[in-house]
């Protein structure tokens, strides 16, 4: 289900490529059980399009794409990549998919130094694989490699092919991530007006721009996002799903039948499966997300959650943390207490503030539960004994 827009403008559709583009993070390889079961979450969290991976690798990964085509309780479109070539197709039809992404190069960096060829080829062959592959009833998405660096023309031209062979969109690629977010949107206006064609966002983040320029994109007429959990992807990945999603829903008011309460859950296990650390910084899902420390910060949280936080925790299935530490306040320290049912005077409270200081200090780092109650029996003892 899309995600609509509140006043009036089309609607967004997710396209998750985790287990296509995320595992083309350098060293990250799903088991095949792995893949399912992140298909499973990503039909459930609510997501429109899955690209779950290669057909013509074969084996291993043929066998997964299957599995999960096989599985699909919740009835999304599942998508597969190719290359301009009809075996590709061909393979990926054997797997049982609905819909294929048919990717080429359009920049003349790559027709010129990677494929050796010329525009004509790049035309030619395109236009073969969208016919076959419409011709055998599947959705078809054509993929502008390096789109973001491609000649305009060129580009207008190659978009008003695809839409005359009959494909149903084009995927912009920011293949090297080079895009900021003011130029793109006027690029994609300027694209959009030119060949008035379903256009998807595929942002890499070598600039770490890759959401705003997805945003960026959404802005200037784009109707498709593809994104991955936690950012995954080649070199510094791609726009992560639920930074994207949050900021359309929370930042530009689009709402959607997106299990968003999910996402701490998705995210972590796609972090254990890939073997890559998920940040307590994070974005959306990071554990300090929504852990005060400062003073200041953390009496403003106390008094009213929305003085520090965009959004409730509960809505990305995290939990609010008071962390008590060297920024600590009195405030949090006599609400920290609480939480032990003791009730702590505005004096004891500032001398076990001064003990937790230095403790932190001395420790490099915030205290756990048992050594907030230990500072406050040692500060008990001292003011007994003086």
């Amino acid at each position: 289900m899309a995600i609509k827009s509140i006043s009036g403008d089309k609607d967004i559709y997710i396209v998750d490529t985790t287990l296509r583009d995320g595992e083309q993070t350098a060293g990250v390889v799903f088991a095949n059980e792995e893949k399912i079961i992140i298909a499973d979450m990503l039909s459930e969290l609510g997501v429109d399009q899955l690209e779950v991976g290669i057909p013509t690798m074969g084996g291993d990964e043929k066998n997964a794409i299957k599995e999960i085509v096989k599985r699909n309780n919740y009835k999304k479109s599942i998508m597969a990549w190719n290359r301009a070539v009809i075996k590709d197709i061909e393979e990926s039809i054997d797997c049982g998919v609905d819909a294929v992404a048919i990717s080429v190069s359009v920049s003349d960096i790559h027709i010129k130094h990677k494929l050796k060829t010329s525009r004509a080829w790049v035309l030619e062959n395109m236009i073969k694989s969208v016919e076959f592959a419409k011709q055998n009833g599947l959705y078809v998405s054509v993929n502008g490699e390096d789109a973001s660096r491609a000649d305009k023309e060129f580009l207008v031209e190659f978009i008003n092919e695809a839409k005359k062979a009959g494909a149903d969109r084009f995927r912009y690629c920011d293949t090297v991530g080079i895009m900021e977010p003011f130029r793109l949107r006027k690029d994609i206006e300027e694209i959009y007006k030119k060949t008035n064609f379903n256009i998807e966002m595929h942002t890499h983040n070598d600039f770490g721009m890759a959401t705003a320029n997805a945003i960026a994109g959404v802005l200037g007429g784009a109707s498709h996002v593809g994104v991955t959990i936690n950012g995954l992807g080649e070199r510094a990945g791609n726009a992560a799903l639920e930074e994207v999603i949050m900021a359309l829903m929370y930042v530009y008011d689009y709402k959607g039948d997106i299990n968003t309460k999910m996402f701490r859950e998705v995210s972590e296990y796609v972090s254990q499966a890939s073997g890559r650390v998920l940040p307590i910084w994070k974005a959306i899902v990071g554990e300090n997300m929504f852990a005060h420390e400062s003073g200041i910060h953390a009496d403003g949280a106390i008094k009213n959650p929305k003085n520090y936080e965009a959004f409730d925790p509960d809505v990305v299935g995290l939990q609010r943390q008071i962390v008590i530490g060297k920024h600590s306040g009195k405030a949090g320290i006599i609400n920290k207490f609480k939480e032990y049912n003791i009730d702590l005077s505005d004096e004891e409270a500032q001398g076990v503030l001064e003990m937790v200081r230095a403790s932190c200090v001395r420790l490099k780092r915030t205290l756990f539960d048992k050594e907030l109650v230990k500072l406050y029996k040692e500060y008990l003892l001292k003011t007994k004994n003086k």
